[in-house]
């Protein structure tokens, strides 16, 4: 039995598409938009089709920008002899963060994943080749730790070795306030391999 009209219940059934957004939360959305200004509803959702419309792939790094080329790309104070490799936008904008980070990114949107069919040909690693054909003199990758990270990191790894660029790998290991106890033995064992001196 429907409680709401058909149009509440369209808003309701869009926004529980969207991911992490449950059933209550995609009602709570809806019922907030629907007391929402009408000017603020319009620049929603002027802002949602726009962003739709212009955001595209930068040309150099593959992450979303409404320009040719990102603000990083563009930035001739970056080190763009250092190329940091990422699974997508978001793990990009997570080292941005930092503020640490002076070098350039790649984005590969994916990791390869045998199980789910995506192999080295889904994801943005020729134009990563590519891009190593320039002047560059370090790789980080920093794919996440999952199966398919570790898997991406050691066939990129596998790639660029003969070139003679250097490779390397982000840390990975105990996270600032867990408990030892409670922690796997794979990430006990690469605490342990990625010690440094105090």
């Amino acid at each position: 039995m429907d409680y709401y009209s058909s149009q509440i219940n369209r808003l309701v059934s869009e926004l529980s598409s969207l991911p992490g957004i449950g059933s209550k939360s995609a009602q709570r959305l809806a019922f907030h938009i629907l007391n929402m200004p009408k000017e603020d509803v319009e620049r929603l959702s002027a802002a949602i089709i726009e962003a739709r419309t212009k955001v595209q792939y930068c040309r150099e790094c593959f992450t979303l920008t409404d320009d040719e080329l990102c603000p990083i790309c563009r930035n001739d104070r970056r080190d763009h002899r250092t190329i940091m490799v990422v699974e997508n936008s978001r793990d990009q904008a997570a080292y941005e963060k930092t503020g640490k980070y002076e070098g350039v990114y790649h984005v590969l949107h994916g990791a390869i994943s045998p199980m789910l069919g995506i192999g080295p040909a889904d994801i943005r690693l020729k134009e990563l080749l590519q891009r190593l054909q320039k002047d560059v003199d370090e790789v980080i990758i920093a794919t996440n730790s999952s199966l398919e990270g570790e898997t991406t990191a050691m066939y990129i790894s596998k790639l660029i070795k003969p070139t003679g660029i250097k490779v390397t790998r982000i840390a990975s290991g105990v996270p600032v306030g867990g408990d030892l106890e409670y922690i796997d033995e794979v990430t006990l064992l690469r605490a342990l391999e990625g010690r440094r001196e105090l």
